[in-house]
């Protein structure tokens, strides 16, 4: 059977369509690969591809699609909302199907490595392809963003697993790893105060003492005059959508705000979002096997 790894690179431009459907047919028409959804924002102006492949064949379509970005996109002149240290900002990889996460950062590694010697771009390794504990949480790695990251690496502790030791002038640097898969939620408040969202934000995020597997932080979307509290649901399975959505809910009522919807960036287990439909529809002895694309994909195995 079959091999099928997922990626979901993160690129560092929302705004010019031209650059983003050029990465886009990188992962178009190529043997063993689909690109499955992309999405991109204006104000955070980043772009994020889902795509799932057999591993060699996905891991050169993302060697094509990084050569486009290095090209097209100049972090000098970037900015946005969204933290970013790289054009390519981050590639995780992720197993799906008759793969393990050591399959993952076998790829990861050998994507890092060309991107480091053959693209001069540096790469960090993170999540379970981090070399170090200090470079497990993406955070760390982009601490300081593009702006930063040539005195950054100047300092030991931050010299890149792969490529120069010194950042590519217009394309910064990128972490690539394997991980577990993710969701991507924003939750949108009906304030312009950004102040809300980051309180908001610190309340739920793991590392402020909210919950374990949530990264989150405050961004303002100025087309809709709105704010948002931006997150990665690290790991859905242990930490449900619908706790930490019903918590944003619970304090913003402390400034008098209200949610005014939520947001799902690129794709997410079915179960992450079924796990949420028990919870509010109240749903008796749910069982995942009255889910009928699981028992479509249990009959194609």
């Amino acid at each position: 059977m079959k091999k099928i790894m997922e990626c979901v690179p993160n690129y560092s431009e929302g705004r010019n369509r031209d650059t983003v459907l050029a990465i886009a047919a990188c992962f178009q028409n190529k043997e063993n690969v689909r690109l499955l959804d992309f999405s991109s924002d204006e104000d955070h102006n980043r772009s994020v591809f889902t795509v799932i492949g057999e591993p060699e064949d996905l891991k050169n379509a993302v060697i094509e699609s990084c050569k486009v970005a290095l090209e097209k996109i100049d972090l000098r002149v970037h900015e946005g909302q969204h933290p970013r240290m790289g054009a390519i900002d981050v590639i995780p990889f992720i197993p799906i199907r008759n793969c393990d996460i050591e399959d993952a950062k076998n790829i990861a590694n050998e994507l890092g490595r060309y991107l480091g010697e053959q693209l001069n771009q540096p790469v960090y390794l993170y999540e379970k392809s981090a070399s170090s504990p200090l470079r497990e949480n993406l955070a760390n790695v982009r601490r300081g963003e593009f702006e930063g990251l040539k005195q950054k690496m100047q300092d030991p502790d931050w010299k890149p697993d792969f490529g120069p030791l010194s950042p590519n002038e217009s394309g910064g640097a990128t972490a690539v790893g394997a991980r577990m898969p993710l969701v991507a939620f924003n939750v949108n408040l009906n304030t312009a105060d950004l102040s809300i969202a980051k309180e908001i934000a610190k309340k739920v995020r793991h590392s402020n003492g909210g919950f374990r597997y949530i990264k989150a932080m405050g961004v303002e979307l100025h087309e809709r005059n709105i704010v948002q509290v931006s997150m990665n649901v690290t790991d859905y399975t242990k930490t449900s959508i619908y706790r930490v959505f019903e918590t944003i809910k619970m304090e913003a009522k402390r400034y008098g705000v209200a949610v005014v919807g939520s947001e799902l960036i690129g794709l997410a287990p079915v179960m992450a979002l079924a796990d949420a439909a028990e919870y509010y529809l109240q749903i008796e002895n749910f069982n995942v096997d009255q889910l009928l694309e699981m028992r479509i994909l249990e009959g194609e195995e």
